[in-house]
């Protein structure tokens, strides 16, 4: 026995692949382990991707990097001379000059993809190729006029590979060599059956097979092309990427798609270049062109050089861009035909299943050789005992054998569960449509599943946890603070603040800023840009409309754009109120700012020190705000004399702004049910500590003796001390008493004392966090991200969530799910339903599983006492789509509930079938078994059988019995623990319908497709028997789930995370 285990642990062990990145070496070793033993390996590997084929596709990609390196970082004098003595004519189409354009879409590409200055120079440079595309560089195109370029200059789409139509399914549903074997036995007993039967008595059971076979591959075919129109539905919206241009004179957003030649764009850090294009203008911008010619080094693009690739993605600074070329006609489109091909990596729990399918195939295969062999020798055997003996052979005689044959095959179809894999497959776009509707975007299948067994969420608070709709709520300035959300704070504001003081802070507020006031067509003003910089700007405009006093503009000259980093941002303008000298602002983390300050401005406009008492006196506003659950944020300026170059220290402060940013609703409720759910949720944040802690207090993820720490503090320690503060979850154990069966069940809670929240940190140290969680501790990690800067650690956690509304594209990208309404309660929603899946498909498995078992060893024995199946070819295949398709459908498509989220999260080394689920496996077998064998001995006196039709009679009743124990069991396979199985079943109206519709079906069966199924009619009293005996699988389900299951194994009773093993019984889960 101890043989055994050990070699299927070892084989088991060949099906394990990391949900993440998993190696090519590992993807190769299951499909090796997976062998021939499969009957149809179209489909069985329609959602795995093809090594060999992803192989070519990467050598592709290389190739078209290479060529792009070359062409932008080895240009030489000698290859530029031959180019220049080659030039290609690039003649104007007419349809270009008609519309008004003069220069072709084909001269206009080249000039960007070959970074050619000399042509951009013939041209006259930016502002040249804008007039040559008849747009202002300063309003943009006219929105009537995107269909034209559109058709002149092509649009922003790039070549996909064409949907799979229903007819490709079909075919792939029909490759399943089993049923080809059937249909070859069909037709053989059609050609036999009519030579000695006559029409249309001979044709019954083969045209029988044939339609059996038609309805199995019609119905597979249709439930694999609605699981692509699911997954079609889901990558279009994985592709929906907006972008910011003027068009009309007025800043707009508008789908990457209707991007078009002349449109300017705007783009700041984060971005993905929709297109290849030319720099107008901008402060700072470094862009990573990686993706393209493989080159790490970001490049940085100015006027001196403007050219801007298309899938390039902005590093730092922000520009604005002219668009040059769209669609095919850039180096991105070609790559993006290239990267489609790839396909996507299978998930653990379809490697998993794979497993299971193929071991569970090894047994059937053997099964039905033995069947087989027992009915081909008792055959023999009667036979050598007939007259003739076995000299003597007859048209009836070949039949037989053919419908042994036959019979061994079915029993393949039958033990072979080809729906496994594809059981995971139907659950997760089940699942992630599901999600989509709930705004949650999965972009990677692993990861709905991995999300059902997180056991940490690193999540950021600004715009999770809160709403992420700001306003500046106080403001210190002038030497106090004031409550600036009321009419009577910007009334004490104002008779505080004089005239010099607020051109200063009006200065400071509108042009130390990443964002826009801008004004839409009818008027009304509108801010682009982030929320904290949106509530500043929405203050200032509030302090214009009191004073009655506007900020006048100014040119900017320099701008070092906000990043996580430096947590500041500065710029250098001629100022107006500075007689037009250069004049730095300086904006960013309070404390940040403060240190760099050594002066302050006072309300009548004078320049003081700093000093001591006074930095304190503003250091204990700024705490005072942050206490009060603010963001702080501080604004201070420097005249720098002729030089543009921004100052490390020595301004002088004009105020510290506090803004609000109110808790989300349901979040705390949302924390609360991580708990619940054995998931431990951490706060990563870049704000001041006391604003973090009041967050947190405030939802539910700091407690009183949890750790709070700053990222600098953090980042200093020993991986020994980040060992000691960043688990220390220990297992509380509570006894809670059943009074309905009268058994104490124990409850794991989750202590509080370990690393809640991080404040004032850096990226990397989430990225570090992260990493020690997953490496130390062996958690399974989600984490949110919404910046460039948080790719990294998005990449390696177990699920990387970034934010839809506040996320960059570079962030989206590298996340496996994208969370599009920014709620931390969505989060919570998508560990629900991974948690779904995972059970779900352990339901289908426990169902499976006992019809494998019962079919398998109903027709080994009955072909050995009584040398013929009880189960025919025709019943086989409807049993078969019972159990695979079918349910498949019912029961891994059902919802979530909430009972799901009051149990700990599954570990990574946990067995897939539980001892619960063997345990209910083996009771429905045997009972299944015992009567079905009664009545496959004793069924006629028992039954009180008589008559010429004895037989047939009874061999219907037992294959109405199996197939009403397979419906019952399918309702009991709801829940594995619980014994009220109906509860909630009306919720999953898929369940309720494939139940009813195989009930219903199975009438049709027994009493109109007699002729065909091989049965007869059953009268009253049977029907009624063969419900009662179904439904006693109900009774049985509820007995076997009040005997405890032993869960304490040595594999997973010391648990990594202190809880214990998933409790069993009435009440668990």
């Amino acid at each position: 026995m101890a043989f055994l285990r050990n070699k299927s642990m070892e084989f088991f062990k060949r099906f394990e692949v990391p949900a993440k990145n998993p190696s090519e070496d590992a993807q190769r070793r299951w499909r090796d382990a997976v062998g021939t033993l499969v009957k149809n390996r179209r489909r069985r590997f329609r959602m795995v991707p093809d090594l060999d084929k992803r192989s070519q596709v990467e050598t592709q990609r290389r190739q078209i990097q290479e060529k792009l390196r070359v062409a932008l970082y080895v240009q030489k004098a000698a290859l530029q001379f031959i180019d220049a003595a080659r030039k290609k004519e690039h003649p104007l189409p007419e349809i270009a000059r008609q519309c008004g354009f003069s220069i072709s879409a084909e001269e206009l590409a080249s000039v960007v993809r070959g970074h050619d200055a000399k042509s951009l120079r013939h041209h006259k440079g930016v502002d040249g190729i804008a007039r040559k595309v008849n747009v202002s560089l300063a309003d943009g195109v006219k929105s009537d006029d995107a269909g034209v370029r559109a058709e002149v200059y092509g649009a922003n789409q790039y070549a996909e590979k064409p949907a799979r139509t229903f007819w490709m399914f079909l075919w792939d549903a029909s490759q399943d060599m089993t049923l080809m074997l059937l249909v070859f036995c069909a037709i053989i007993s059609v050609a036999i059956g009519l030579a000695t039967e006559g029409w249309p008595g001979g044709m019954y059971d083969g045209v029988g097979i044939m339609l059996t076979i038609f309805l199995v591959v019609m119905i597979t075919a249709a439930s694999d092309y609605k699981q692509s129109l699911q997954f079609r539905d889901l990558d279009k919206e994985k592709k929906k990427i907006d972008m910011q241009v003027t068009r009309d004179g007025y800043r707009q957003k508008v789908s990457i798609y209707d991007i078009v030649v002349g449109d300017i764009v705007h783009l700041s850090i984060g971005d993905q270049v929709p297109a290849d294009g030319l720099f107008v203008d901008g402060y700072s911008f470094l862009v990573d062109e990686s993706s393209l010619s493989g080159e790490s080094e970001p490049v940085h693009v100015s006027a001196a050089n403007p050219f801007l690739l298309g899938g390039t993605k902005v590093q730092d600074g922000s520009a604005r861009m002219l668009v040059t070329a769209v669609g095919m006609r850039t180096e991105w489109g070609n790559l993006m035909e290239t990267l489609s091909q790839g396909g996507e990596d299978e998930t653990p729990l379809q490697v998993k299943l794979n497993g299971v399918a193929t071991i569970i195939g090894k047994i059937g295969l053997a099964f039905a050789v033995l069947t087989f062999t027992v009915l081909m020798a008792r055959f023999l055997v009667g036979k050598a005992h007939a007259p003739g003996g076995l000299l003597r052979w007859g048209m009836a005689d070949a039949l037989s054998v053919l419908n042994f044959f036959a019979v061994a095959v079915t029993i393949i179809v039958v033990a072979v569960p080809e729906g496994l894999p594809l059981a995971v497959t139907l659950s997760l776009a089940f699942a992630m449509k599901k999600l989509m509707q709930e705004r949650a975007l999965v972009r990677h299948l692993s990861a709905c599943e991995t999300m059902g067994s997180a056991s940490c969420i690193c999540t950021d608070k600004t715009g999770t946890l809160t709403t992420n709709h700001m306003v500046v709520e106080k403001v210190w300035a002038a030497g106090a603070a004031q409550t600036v959300s009321t009419a009577k704070g910007f009334d004490e504001l104002k008779s505080s603040a004089s005239e010099t003081f607020s051109k200063v802070l009006l200065e400071g507020v509108f042009h130390c800023s990443g964002s826009e006031v801008v004004r839409d067509k009818d008027g009304k003003t509108t801010i682009m840009g982030t929320p904290t910089e949106t509530a500043i700007l929405e203050f200032g405009l509030e302090v214009e409309k009191y004073i009655k006093i506007e900020h006048a503009a100014a040119k900017k000259l320099k701008v070092e754009p906000f990043n996580s980093v430096k947590k500041t941002m500065a710029v250098v303008v001629a100022s107006p109120n500075a007689a037009g000298r250069p004049r730095a602002f300086l904006k960013g983390a309070s404390e940040v700012v403060l240190q760099r300050c050594s002066c302050v401005i006072d309300g009548a406009g004078s320049v003081e020190k700093l000093t001591e008492a006074k930095a304190k006196r503003v250091a204990s506003a700024i705490d005072a705000f942050a206490c009060e659950a603010l963001r702080t944020l501080c604004l201070a300026y420097q005249d720098v004399g002729s030089g543009n170059d921004i100052p490390g220290d020595g301004y002088t402060l004009i105020a510290v702004f506090g803004i609000k940013d109110p808790l989300r609703p349901g979040v705390r409720e949302a924390v609360k049910a991580c708990h619940d759910a054995g998931i431990n949720v951490r706060m990563v944040t870049g704000d001041n500590i006391n604003t973090a802690k009041a967050i947190a207090r405030e939802c539910g993820i700091l407690t009183d003796d949890g750790i709070a720490i700053e990222g600098p503090e953090f980042r200093v320690k020993s991986p020994d001390e980040m060992r000691e503060i960043i688990p220390k979850i220990q297992a509380r154990t509570s006894f809670f008493f059943s009074e309905q069966f009268c058994t104490i069940w124990t409850l794991t809670r989750l202590n509080s004392l370990c690393l809640q929240v991080m404040a004032r940190s850096l990226p990397l140290d989430k990225h570090t966090l992260v990493t020690n969680l997953r490496g130390m501790f062996n958690e399974v990690v989600a984490v949110t991200g919404d910046g460039t800067n948080d790719a990294p650690a998005l990449h390696e956690a177990d699920i990387g969530l970034a934010m839809g509304i506040a996320g960059t594209e570079v962030a989206k990208e590298n996340a496996d799910v994208i969370i599009m309404d920014d709620n931390f309660s969505t989060i919570i929603n998508v560990a629900k339903w991974g948690r779904s899946v995972y059970i779900n498909i352990q339901k289908f498995v426990q169902f499976q599983l006992t019809v494998n078992v019962v079919a398998l060893m109903v027709n080994f024995v009955s072909a050995s006492f009584t040398g013929s199946a009880p189960l025919t070819i025709v019943q086989l295949l409807w049993v078969n789509l019972i159990m695979d398709t079918l349910g498949a459908l019912a029961l891994a498509t059902e919802p979530p509930n909430d009972s799901m989220m009051q149990r700990p999260p599954v570990g990574r080394g946990d067995n897939f079938i539980t001892k619960v689920m063997w345990r209910n496996i083996i009771g429905q077998s045997i009972y299944q078994l015992v009567v079905l064998g009664i009545l496959l001995f004793r069924g006629k006196s028992l039954l009180q059988l008589n008559g010429a039709q004895s037989d047939a009679q009874l061999n219907t009743f037992i294959f109405n019995t199996f197939v009403l124990c397979q419906v019952f069991n399918e309702v009991n396979s709801r829940e594995m623990e619980k014994i009220n199985v109906f509860a909630g079943i009306f919720n999953s109206w898929i369940f309720s319908a494939v139940a009813g519709a195989t009930a219903a079906f199975q009438v049709i069966i027994v009493e109109l497709l007699g002729t065909f199924a091989s049965t007869v009619h059953l009268s009253g009293r049977l029907w009624l028997i063969s419900v009662l005996i179904g439904s006693v699988s109900l009774v049985i389900g509820a007995i076997l789930k009040c005997i405890p299951v032993d869960s304490s194994s040595s594999d997973s009773s010391d648990r990594h995370d202190g809880y214990q093993p998933i409790p069993t019984g009435p009440n668990a889960v």
